[in-house]
């Protein structure tokens, strides 16, 4: 059990997380949140998170385990997760990491360095100024200029990370993205099995406007407003998820709620779109389409059972 290791991703609201608790217990395992969002306490509807009720027994990990205020990064989330996976094996129980940021994930799963990423806060400052003064499209262009891989998976509104690469390529010359392809090409330490749910465009953008307008009906606004209440500033890092920059757009009255709505729903379908661009990108997944299974979970569930009890089932090609 020692280095044995499930991944469940996919874009979001694919169905990952119903799949992963039926998995885990199907398999004696233990979930990873692999989700930049659901760290944070109190931001529950925006994010999805799952209830203690629907984890059925399951221990989950990365939840609710940073408070709003706090900055979190991919070397972060390396660090914690290494330290969670010791606990896991100790207990004699399988990591399933469940979640949709790809970067993340590959981070755990090939040890990936971070070290010569420190920066320069000259330079960092500069940017920061820049975003503020010009807008976040600007920092953008230039990482376009210099690293347009970067730029094609990074949001333009994820100014964390394209200052970061923007910074990478200052300090060293290369690209991040270069950087980080170099990276992933080391042999993970795992027995992994590496799984990527998928499903038909037009349905999973019907989950995504639905998952949108029960999230406003559960009080998306009141809960936006209640972390501002709490000290939670808009320039903080956990204010940059989908659906909550969008509502902090609305409540300072530069448009409407129903164009509100729209854009998170517009804005997460662009969102899935990039998930599923960089799961192409990555080696030795195995692709479960859902309607091959007729959106049966539990067909769904007995083919994942099937290839990880099977060392020798070959890969399925990666869609276009």
């Amino acid at each position: 059990m020692m280095n044995k290791m499930i991944i469940l991703t996919g874009p979001t609201a694919v169905g990952k997380t119903k799949l992963s608790v039926a998995l885990a217990k199907k398999i004696g395992g233990e979930i990873i949140s692999a989700d930049s969002m659901q760290v944070y306490r109190y931001m529950n509807i925006g994010t999805d998170k799952i209830s203690e009720s629907k984890m059925d027994g399951v221990m989950h990990h990365m939840i609710d385990v940073l408070d709003p205020t706090e900055d979190f990064n991919v070397c972060i989330f390396q660090h914690m997760v290494n330290e969670i996976l010791t606990d896991i094996y100790a207990r004699g129980h399988v990591p399933i990491i469940a979640g949709g940021t790809g970067f993340y994930i590959q981070a755990v799963l090939y040890g990936i360095d971070f070290t010569e990423t420190d920066s320069d806060e000259t330079y960092r400052n500069m940017l920061e100024q820049e975003a503020a003064e010009i807008g976040p499209e600007s920092l953008h262009a230039k990482l376009r200029m210099v690293d347009p891989v970067s730029a094609d998976t990074i949001h333009p509104n994820n100014r964390k990370r394209v200052i970061r690469a923007l910074e990478f390529y200052h300090k060293t010359g290369t690209r991040i993205s270069e950087h980080n392809e170099a990276e992933h090409a080391r042999r993970s330490p795992y027995d992994f099995r590496y799984f990527v749910l998928t499903d038909d465009r037009d349905e999973l953008y019907r989950r995504i406007d639905q998952r949108v307008d029960d999230m406003i009906q559960k009080g998306l606004m009141e809960e936006v407003q209640k972390l501002l209440q709490m000290g939670v500033s808009p320039e903080m890092t956990s204010m940059q998820g989908l659906g909550y920059r969008e509502i902090l757009s609305y409540l300072n009255h530069e448009y409407d709620l129903d164009r509100a709505v729209f854009l998170i729903k517009r804005n997460t379908r662009h969102f899935a779109k990039r998930q599923l661009t960089w799961f192409r990108r990555e080696k030795d997944v195995r692709w479960i389409d859902k309607k091959i299974f007729m959106r049966d979970d539990q067909q769904i569930l007995e083919e994942m059972i099937r290839q990880i009890n099977d060392p020798v089932t070959s890969l399925p090609e990666v869609q276009k």
